[in-house]
């Protein structure tokens, strides 16, 4: 029996951990880093005890055995999918709250996964050689997930640099910095099942999530149940999840990731672990995921067991310390913080506490439910209108455009909506703009791309090519990682001079016009705070 229980992450999610453990009468405890002193989920915990690093596993088991837990929780991060951490758990005699490590292992690599589940019967988005598989496609990290080591590439000239930028980020986040190349789907669904097994082999399902709104591959919005599916689709989709969780002995709580188009469907990659956007499942289906996974690692059994019967509409957001048109991270301390009551809200920090850039920037998410779909968007709608947040910059007014969207609200989102509606860019009330409702074929013609993040917020000050000085400057603090250019350079316009790296995301920081570079402020690995001259240029 769980008596105590090591948490071995941080924020929002240890306090999720924390609320489910206080509920069933178990002891918590929180590990905290040296540059996190002081952090909520530090103060709200039974015991808290002091580590190295998150991401070494040696110093939670030490921190475990120290206080005497019967158990670990990695909550969703690096080490929840880690079979390695799973393994010294389980060595450690501590009870691992997730996966068996051989099931890790073989959801956990990509490459393997997607071998499996064609074995399986699941049908597969397409990998292989570039030449292969041609043009767009995606590189991806083999290891990991979360939009890091990820590089959309249109073009064979764009995949050399593509490559390098999505290994340097793969081997930051994941330790690891194997990456493959993969078609690339224009606009479809993003849809995950939500899966719970036993130790003797019982798979059920949840119902799925809609996770289609995204920017720079991380998801925004979440959804439950999907506007895309039907129940025929529903049902073929949830068949396939199980089918692989079987192919690979799947234990505890996980979640199968889908692209969806119409009826096709092809599996992407099995998350070990908890979701971030779990709650809008545990609003529908009456369920405590949490208590779910505890229930499993102590022995539950899911055979004979009544199931739980899902009712309404679930929506989330969430709030993060970013710019609203960019999404590029901010820090700084909040000074006000008003979050709203009426709906969930799970919330990773308190007023006059500091966001950083050494980890996510998420400051709470806010899951509303309703008897309906517009029910639930309503009541997140007026509850965004209750929240405020002052001392930092956030994601508030954007997420107050995103659930007011006319495209959202009718259900008819893809993972390119942020391509097609730029944030905060106007839209006419009450009119849907066009949506892709035509059969979706690997071989779709690519859209107009993106446009690239507002020139103004990256480069500062700067007043155009007439022979004035421009400078560009750092949109958030972070690290030189890459420096472009040197002094007397001629550049184009577009032409990336300095990356920058925050919270494991590389951000490549161009020219706005052609210039010459009249001097460079910075050498790599440098740290930069937000707003700091960089680059000056001339005509």
């Amino acid at each position: 029996m769980i008596r105590k229980l090591l948490v071995a992450n941080r924020g929002e999610i240890a306090l999720r951990i924390f609320r489910t453990c206080r509920e069933l009468g178990i002891a918590t405890v929180a590990v905290v880093a040296p540059d996190d002193q002081g952090s909520l989920h530090a103060r709200s915990a039974d015991e808290t005890v002091a580590i190295a690093s998150y991401l070494f596993s040696e110093e939670h088991i030490r921190a475990a055995k120290q206080v005497g837990a019967d158990a670990i929780h990695p909550g969703y991060g690096f080490l929840a999918e880690s079979p390695d951490f799973a393994e010294a758990v389980n060595a450690a005699e501590l009870i691992w709250i997730g996966p068996p490590p051989d099931s890790l292992r073989a959801g956990g690599d990509k490459l393997e996964a997607k071998r499996l589940a064609r074995e399986a019967g699941v049908p597969v988005v397409p990998t292989g050689q570039a030449e292969e598989i041609g043009f767009p496609l995606v590189v991806k990290a083999a290891a990991g997930g979360g939009g890091r080591g990820m590089r959309v590439v249109r073009e064979p000239s764009e995949l050399k640099e593509a490559v390098a930028a999505a290994r340097r980020e793969a081997k930051a986040a994941f330790a690891d910095d194997r990456v493959f190349y993969e078609r690339y789907l224009e606009r479809p669904h993003h849809v995950e099942i939500q899966l719970l097994a036993d130790s003797v082999g019982n798979v059920r399902t949840l119902g799925e999530r809609d996770c289609s709104i995204q920017r720079r591959h991380q998801k925004v919005l979440e959804e439950s149940p999907s506007p895309a599916l039907d129940e025929e689709v529903r049902v073929d989709i949830s068949a396939a999840a199980i089918a692989f969780a079987r192919a690979i002995g799947y234990e505890n709580a996980g979640t199968a990731e889908f692209m969806v188009d119409g009826r096709d469907f092809w599996f992407l990659e099995l998350n070990g672990r908890i979701q971030v956007e779990h709650p809008v499942t545990e609003l529908v289906w009456g369920v405590d995921l949490v208590e779910e996974q505890l229930w499993v690692a102590d022995g539950g059994n899911y055979a004979g067991r009544d199931w739980f019967v899902p009712e309404g509409h679930a929506v989330e957001v969430r709030l993060y310390a970013e710019d609203p048109r960019t999404f590029f991270p901010q820090a700084g301390r909040v000074d006000r913080l008003v979050l709203p009551e009426g709906i969930r809200v799970d919330v990773g920090i308190e007023e006059r506490d500091e966001v950083g850039l050494a980890y996510d920037p998420l400051v709470a998410k806010l899951i509303a439910h309703g008897s309906t779909r517009d029910d639930a968007f309503d009541r997140l709608r007026d509850a965004l209108r209750e929240t405020e947040v002052t001392g930092i910059t956030t994601n508030l007014p954007f997420l107050r455009w995103l659930v007011s969207h006319p495209a959202v609200r009718a259900g008819d989102t893809t993972t390119s909506f942020l391509t097609e509606h730029p944030p905060l860019s106007a839209t006419a009330p009450g009119v849907a703009p066009a949506t892709w409702r035509t059969p979706f074929r690997l071989n779709l013609p690519s859209p107009t791309p993106a446009a690239p993040p507002d020139v103004d917020a990256l480069v500062g000050d700067h007043r155009g090519p007439s022979g004035e000085q421009s400078v560009v400057k750092a949109p958030m603090p972070g690290t030189v990682i890459r420096l472009l250019v040197g002094a007397g350079d001629s550049v184009r316009a577009r032409q990336p001079l300095v990356v920058l790296e925050a919270m494991k995301m590389e951000t490549p920081l161009a020219s706005p016009y052609d210039a010459v570079v009249r001097a460079v402020h910075v050498a790599e690995g440098d740290r930069v705070a937000g707003g700091a001259v960089l680059v000056e240029l001339e005509e």
